[in-house]
């Protein structure tokens, strides 16, 4: 009887150990997709900007998820996204590089990054490499 009660204790407690760590796994998961969407939806922002508009971004800004997250705050509360935008070397009011990194925290406190880089042309990227880079 003993053995039986302690055997069923060791499966009851190996299963909720399992079943919690599928949880964190699929919270994990969960947020790799919302990071990769709000890197995604940031990167198409910038996209429709035109050039004065990306020439007058500079240095490293946290950006408002609250824009981002229209119906839900707790999300925008839960993820940090920085934005970083620097000249080109040799390309100064040419091209800029703009680096985007999404920062938050597990929920066992494990703190995890997804981030995107991109370069952006004065005058498009087909008018940047016909006249600029063949120079």
């Amino acid at each position: 009887m003993t053995i039986a009660t302690f055997v069923m204790a060791f499966g009851i407690s190996t299963s909720t150990y399992t079943v919690m760590s599928g949880f964190k796994t699929l919270d994990v998961a969960r947020n790799i997709t919302l990071s990769s969407q709000i890197l995604q939806s940031e990167m198409e922002r910038l996209r429709l900007m035109d050039w004065g508009d990306i020439a007058a971004l500079s240095g490293t800004n946290e950006v408002d998820l609250n824009a981002v997250f229209t119906t839900d705050a707790h999300l925008a509360a839960q993820f940090t996204l920085t934005r970083t935008v620097s000249d080109v070397a040799g390309k100064v009011g040419e091209m800029k590089e703009i680096l985007l990194v999404v920062s938050w925290t597990t929920v066992d406190g494990r703190p995890l990054t997804r981030q995107f880089k991109t370069f952006y042309a004065k005058d498009g990227l087909y008018d940047y490499y016909y006249t600029l880079a063949r120079s």
